[in-house]
């Protein structure tokens, strides 16, 4: 009997192959397409592997710019983009190797996505109405040869329903909305493709919400007495106990009253508070963690965590779960992660008590919450190493006592003013011994007093001060709002935000919503607010979740939102040249802003990042008058950073590579700055032995390079 196994990615296809032979798995290649042949069982077992989604949404008959079009079907993703012609390779080995196979079983990502990669496959390439389905959490060889064995008869078929749901809801909304958008600037006179979302509108909006909370905020002026004083065993730092006073002659007051005077200890008390361990990490609180202890974004925290999962490494990420069961096996983790140094001590400790996880409320069907198999890493990078270090010890931590934090409160009586100190330490480390270097925790041990103790009073200062607007969401904060609204999936969230970025809707760490957010939000809100309404977008939610469930019919969902959409677009069109005046201009403001990297150091101009034949590169606003130019590299992004270089005034830029922090650097390539010794120039190429050893120039600083380049690539860094 034959069987084919089909995976979502060709690392999994590996790791089943390795599990599932019964002796070693024989690896063949077509079409540079690596697939592998196993025994298993007394089966002849084929396993291929896609690369995410083979298949894509499409029209049926193209129709241009016209909207509102529901008229879609699956296609093959290599006809739907030419970025997904890599594709067919994949799909033209997955279609030979199915031919004649009796069975065919899904190994995709145990989801909604995994659902559908695999359904497509089955039904379009496959020939086949159904499938097997594997569940597994990990691909380590126990749990992948469990998951064969306990394979489903059938497909989940709620997850695919609900799978395809979302699909077509997010290309109705999407495609129709991008087309309504740029069908209203073409009407303005600019042709220029605009897009949002089903969620991106709503996020969107909540950006923008902040943004405006913001703007409106008064801030009211308020007065605090800050009194530093000293005792016999030290300094001491305190606060009026009314702390911020509204009426600056209350204040002055209080002043007036203490001024020359000494004080004493009125009292001293201190309560103590036991800090529970964290619960298991769902994807959501891994984001947040990463970002908030090492500033990795959500996008890529989520990135290194699925590299982690399809090395073995890891759980699978995209869950909503915090509660780890014992069927993980506790014991056999921890005894695993004790063969690694860093850990070793302390997986010991935990091996002697009780193995029971603080779990946390939430749940997910499908997956357990995150965390460490126990194997080995090799050879990871900074970031990702930090995500691992990361998933391992909350993975500890949750089997750790309770922490202990200690507050002092010390008051002090200044001719009846009382003015306070606090400080708070650890006592009890707990599970903060587990989550080492994540827990960063402030400890402030105040010196020894008694009480009626002199205090001699150096000085009380008053601190004008003023309240402060709410703060602006961060990519770690906009992620959790995203989850409170129940928009969006754990999947999707941080790929949203960024896509509003990449589409110049929203700017910056601190995030807030450019001219041309603005602007689509406000145009939006004011001729169609259903595609705004966060209510509709969280019904629908709900709707693909009773799908899931088998409460709810596909079909039902997908008419009633085509209906909706027919009523929403048939009323933008009577405001097409309205919306698209509005948007023009915004868009015109919002390019300019992201393109303007400062002043020109040759004329009155500005330098702006401009596109050539050969890439990105910066020139100034006058050319021809004016021929500044400057290099860009290839292998990075760049932003505005609205900073000066000090040594040479040229402007600074923001780079971003993928992986890494990051980085100002000054766009000229002669700055003092970037002057480095420079042994090894004028040597012969120790690599092709032609070639002479030259000083070149990036942007990042000098180096030196083989002049035979291109043909001979030699590079040396310079200290």
């Amino acid at each position: 009997m034959s069987e084919l196994i089909i995976t979502e990615k060709p690392s999994t296809a590996k790791k089943i192959a390795e599990a599932l032979s019964d002796g070693k798995p024989e690896k063949l290649v077509k079409n540079k397409v690596a697939y592998f042949e196993v025994e298993y069982d007394g089966k002849q077992i084929t396993i291929v592997s896609a690369v995410g989604h083979l298949f894509g949404l499409a029209e049926i008959k193209k129709t241009g710019f016209t909207y509102p079009v529901f008229d879609i079907e699956w296609k093959p993703s290599f006809e739907v983009s030419k970025g997904a012609e890599f594709s067919k390779k994949y799909y033209d080995v997955i279609k030979k190797m199915a031919k004649g196979k009796e069975i065919v079983t899904v190994a995709t990502d145990y989801d909604i996505e995994g659902e559908v990669i695999g359904l497509n496959i089955v039904r379009h390439i496959c020939n086949k109405k159904d499938a097997r389905r594997m569940k597994f959490s990990t691909v380590t060889k126990d749990e992948l040869e469990e998951a064969y064995k306990d394979a489903g008869k059938t497909l989940n078929w709620g997850q695919a329903n609900a799978g395809e749901t979302r699909h077509k809801l997010d290309w109705y909304y999407g495609i129709n909305v991008s087309r309504a958008l740029s069908s209203s600037i073409k009407k303005a006179g600019m042709f220029k493709i605009l897009s949002s979302g089903r969620v991106q509108g709503p996020a969107l909006q909540i950006i923008v919400e902040k943004e405006q909370e913001i703007q409106k905020f008064k801030a009211d002026p308020y007065w605090q007495l800050e009194m530093h004083s000293s005792v016999k065993a030290g300094k001491l730092e305190s606060m009026h106990k009314i702390d911020k006073f509204w009426k600056e002659d209350e204040a002055d007051a209080i002043l007036k009253k203490t001024k020359g005077k000494d004080g004493k200890i009125e009292s001293v008390k201190s309560s103590k508070r036991e800090q529970a361990p964290p619960t298991p990490f769902d994807l959501t609180t891994l984001q947040t963690e990463a970002y908030r202890s090492a500033g990795i974004p959500p996008k890529e925290t989520l990135e290194h965590a699925q590299d982690l999962y399809s090395s073995g490494y890891t759980s699978y990420p995209r869950t909503s779960s915090q509660q780890l069961p014992p069927s993980i096996g506790f014991k056999k983790i921890l005894e695993a992660l004790s063969k690694q140094s860093d850990y070793t001590e302390l997986c010991k400790e935990l091996l002697k008590g009780k193995l029971q996880p603080n779990n946390g409320k939430k749940t997910d069907p499908a997956h357990p919450a995150i965390y460490p198999t126990g194997q080995k890493p090799k050879l990871l990078t900074d970031r990702k190493k930090k995500v691992y270090d990361l998933i391992v010890r909350r993975f500890m931590s949750t089997f750790a006592e309770p922490a202990v934090r200690e507050t002092s409160t010390i008051t002090i009586d200044v001719e009846g003013e009382p003015f306070i100190t606090k400080g708070t330490r650890t006592t009890v480390p707990g599970w903060h011994t587990f989550y080492g270097p994540h827990v960063k925790l402030k400890d402030e041990e105040l010196v020894k007093v008694t009480e009626g103790e002199k205090v001699s009073v150096k000085e009380i200062n008053k601190l004008d001060k003023e309240t402060q607007p709410p703060p602006r969401y961060t990519p770690s904060s906009i992620i959790r709002e995203l989850e409170k609204r129940n928009l969006g999936t754990k999947a999707t969230r941080a790929s949203i935000i960024d896509t509003l970025e990449t589409r110049n809707y929203i700017d910056g760490k601190s995030i807030q919503a450019t001219k041309l957010g603005f602007e689509t939000v406000f145009t939006l809100k004011k001729f169609v607010p259903a595609l705004l309404d966060e209510e509709l977008t969280r019904s629908f939610e709900g709707q693909m979740e009773e799908i899931r469930e088998g409460k709810k019919n596909e079909e039902d969902v997908l008419t009633a939102a085509r209906e909706l959409l027919t009523d929403v677009f048939g009323e933008f069109k009577k405001h097409e040249l309205e919306v698209g005046e509005g948007i023009l201009t915004a868009t015109k403001e919002t390019e300019d802003k992201a393109n303007t990297v400062g002043p020109c150091q040759v004329c009155d101009g500005t330098l702006m990042f401009k596109k050539g034949k050969f890439g990105r590169f910066i020139a100034c606003s006058k050319y021809p008058d004016c021929e500044a130019t400057f290099k860009l590299p290839s292998n990075a992004l760049f932003k505005p950073s609205d900073k000066t270089c000090e040594t040479c005034n040229h402007p600074e830029i923001l780079v971003i590579k993928k992986g890494k922090r990051p980085q100002t650097a000054c766009i000229n390539l002669d700055c003092p700055d970037k002057e480095v010794d420079a042994p090894g120039l004028g040597e012969k190429c120790e690599k092709c032995k032609k070639g002479t050893m030259i000083l070149r120039k990036s942007l990042y600083g000098r180096f030196l390079g083989c002049d035979q380049f291109p043909k001979c690539r030699t590079l040396k860094r310079l200290q």
